[in-house]
């Protein structure tokens, strides 16, 4: 039986501080890898590291804008001078914009959404490929969303962001397929994560209205996409590459 071991392992997340990023990288931890938790809350990152380390799993934590290649870089180049490798990587940072109509959108409300979402998603993957490329082998998960498979109003940038994500992940699937690495995608729902309460607290989302188009009734769980995200990295997945899996309670299916 093929089990989601990672003994031996090193992963990278980014966005680790909180929600599903850091469900992943506890999750990661917790089947013996070493985990990278990445992410540009420098505070919220320690406090998320020291509470791994105290159930006595072997993290670094590393401050890394995705939206700058340099510190990209420094990123991997860390993780690899510290343990050596690097066998799987979630590259989940991103973050959401207010709605807006798309002809009153400004550029940089685009520009700042884009540059996190799909340019830093394509920082990530690229240099992690770098180092996956000299060893012959690894695992790398991007963080697309539902947003990646359909439309919705007020949230174009988002959706363009989320839909490019899923781009990068087919292509370079097929660059590295036969070369012992393998790249897929994620699309959460909606999921019960600080981000999404906020956009409860401040109403630019409704629990109710939302839940019901569900199909299961209710919000995903972080730690729902961290299991997708660990099966996709595992030999379990070893003949899946290049797909956009869908993680939302059946929203999609509809």
């Amino acid at each position: 039986m093929i089990t989601l071991d990672y003994t031996g392992q090193v992963a990278l997340v980014t966005g680790a501080a909180k929600g599903v990023g850091f469900a992943t990288a506890a999750a990661f931890a917790t089947q013996g890898a070493v985990v990278v938790l990445a992410d540009r809350d420098a505070n919220a990152l320690s406090d998320s590291v020291d509470r791994l380390r105290a159930d006595g799993r072997r993290v670094l934590g590393v401050t890394c804008d995705v939206a700058d290649e340099v510190s990209v870089a420094s990123l991997v180049r860390s993780t690899v001078d510290e343990f050596g490798r690097l066998d799987a990587a979630f590259n989940n940072a991103g973050i959401q914009v207010p709605r807006i109509d798309a002809a009153d959108e400004p550029a940089e409300s685009f520009d700042r959404v884009a540059s996190v979402n799909l340019r830093g998603v394509w920082a990530c993957m690229k240099h992690e490929l770098g180092q996956m490329r000299a060893q012959g082998s690894g695992a790398i998960v991007n963080c697309s969303s539902l947003g990646g498979l359909v439309g919705n109003p007020g949230l174009a940038s988002y959706h363009a962001t989320k839909h490019g994500v899923i781009g990068l992940t087919s292509s370079a699937a097929l660059d590295y397929a036969a070369r012992g690495v393998r790249i897929n995608a994620v699309c959460p729902g909606t999921i019960d994560t600080p981000m999404v309460a906020d956009m409860l607290a401040t109403g630019a989302l409704e629990k109710n209205a939302m839940t019901a188009a569900i199909p299961m009734g209710r919000l995903g769980r972080p730690d729902e996409i961290a299991a997708a995200v660990l099966w996709l990295c595992s030999p379990a997945a070893s003949y899946i590459t290049g797909v956009a899996l869908p993680v939302d309670g059946g929203y999609v299916a509809q």
